[in-house]
């Protein structure tokens, strides 16, 4: 069953209820009216007709006229002792006779009670009386009242058929126009079921429920479900993203232990063939062979160094992917800048190595961690180096609004302003220069989490050969740590 029909259901039930208990309450409150009314009349006319009753000669009781509301009064009295039943004369013309209770069940039926004799309906006062015979002796008797009481039974016949019509006809009428009601709000839901079978059987998750109605529990839900929808779709194309540079991270750190393993193999199985040859069937002297083996030993391990940094370089970003951050504490710039220009000074390079003065850092700190820190410069330096074969690089430091700006400076190949966007990217490498400087790609993509982890931002201004210059803006601490 649908929830508009129980809706529906659960509406007439309560209806059906509260007009059952209306109707029974008028009609009871209409019938307590009318025969509470003709009761009371009648209890003070039994009182009247036995005063005026008086035995007559013929042995008849004196009509009795003028009864409630205009109605004729029928009396009759039923002697026990003599078994004797006079009526009033109005019921000798009519030949009207009530039914008489036992003398002993006489007490116990005391009262009004509702009877028809011929068809026709009265209401009927009995109660014992005593009456004096002629020889003056008491005699147990019953005295019945009674008025005609068709009008009344017809009117509360009406009233009933009126009311249950009513009432059936109220019921039939809110039934139809609550299923139409409920059916009308309850439409919008048929749209969510409509937009989550779309979404269960598609994958466009771009659709989105229109709806104009008022603000109430349809339309916040309808709200809460649009932007549930939104949240899927963005969380969906971030998985698809997710996935993409999974797939295509996969793919880059293929190729790039591809070539090393490569190298390597091809070492072990020359050594090997060498080492296998016998002296006889060889045409290498002792020295050639010895001199073979150190350059291919030489180039394992300079391929197993560059996988080594390479596995390096994915498990820092394997961390940053977990969300994994490091212990911060107040680091002081001058000291840290100024060992990394010196360590910096050690490094291979082919272009001369140029730094600032850092005298204006003094007493300033940054929040962070300096072993990271330095790792992030250092790749900066590093790939500076890389790019410039002849000319300078620079380090030096600004400070600006509450801020430290570590810029790093070269005058090598520089970058077309296309590249710029991807060159945070993991295993990105510009074309012209994949393949000729050393690199596997991530060692910008490290700098660039270790720089979001400070809370901090990089600049970069590049233009084709003519240099790079990436400035390193972190917050500076504003109060020095305490000593």
């Amino acid at each position: 069953m649908s929830i508009r029909l129980r809706l529906t259901a659960w509406y007439s039930g309560i209806l059906a209820v509260m007009l059952l208990v209306l109707s029974a309450v008028i009609y009871g409150f209409v019938y307590i009216n009318t025969y509470g009314d003709l009761k009371s009349r009648l209890q003070n006319l039994s009182l009247q007709v036995e005063l005026k009753a008086g035995l007559t000669q013929d042995g008849t009781l004196q009509p009795m006229l003028g009864g409630p509301a205009g109605q004729s009064l029928f009396a009759q009295m039923y002697i026990y002792d003599l078994d004797r039943l006079i009526s009033s004369q109005n019921m000798t013309e009519i030949k009207l006779k009530f039914q008489v209770p036992s003398k002993e069940a006489l007490h116990s039926q005391e009262g009004f009670l509702h009877a028809s004799y011929g068809g026709n309906p009265f209401l009927i006062y009995q109660r014992a009386v005593d009456v004096t015979l002629n020889n003056s002796l008491p005699a147990s008797a019953v005295l019945q009242v009674a008025v005609y009481t068709g009008e009344q039974v017809t009117l509360l016949n009406r009233l009933k058929n009126i009311l249950l019509a009513g009432s059936f006809a109220t019921l039939l009428a809110a039934f139809t126009f609550g299923l139409f009601l409920a059916r009308k709000a309850m439409s919008p839901i048929g749209k969510v079921i409509e937009a989550a079978n779309g979404i269960q059987t598609g994958t466009d998750l771009s659709s989105r429920i229109v709806y104009d109605g008022p603000q109430d529990e349809i339309g916040r839900l309808i709200e809460t479900v649009n932007s549930m929808l939104g949240r899927m779709e963005g969380f969906y194309t971030g998985l698809e993203e997710a996935y993409a540079t999974q797939r295509r991270f996969v793919s880059d750190a293929s190729h790039e232990l591809r070539t090393p393993l490569t190298t390597i193999r091809g070492n072990i199985d020359l050594l090997q063939k060498v080492w296998e040859m016998k002296p006889d069937d060889s045409r290498m002297s002792e020295a050639d062979v010895r001199q073979l083996s150190i350059e291919s030993v030489k180039d394992i391990a300079d391929e197993a160094a560059r996988m080594s940094r390479l596995v390096a370089d994915m498990l820092s970003l394997a961390r940053a992917d977990t969300g994994r951050t490091f212990e911060i504490e107040p680091v002081a710039l001058e000291p840290m800048m100024t060992e990394v220009a010196r360590r910096a000074s050690f490094l291979t390079r082919e272009a001369e190595w140029s730094v600032g003065e850092m005298g204006h850092l003094n007493g300033k700190y940054i929040l962070g961690n300096k072993d990271y820190l330095q790792q992030m410069m250092f790749i900066f330096i590093d790939n500076a180096f890389k790019y410039t074969p002849a000319g300078e690089v620079t380090l030096d430091a600004l400070l600006y609004q509450n801020q430290v700006g570590i810029r790093i400076a070269d005058t090598g190949i520089g970058m077309d302003k296309d590249e710029v966007p991807h060159i945070f990217d993991r295993f990105y490498r510009a074309d012209e220069s994949r393949g000729i400087t050393e690199g596997i790609g991530l060692g910008l993509s490290i700098a660039k989490w270790i720089i979001e982890e400070h809370g901090g931002s990089v600049e970069v201004v590049t233009r084709q050969g003519e240099g790079t210059t990436f400035v390193i803006w972190l917050p500076l601490l504003f109060a020095p740590p305490l000593e």
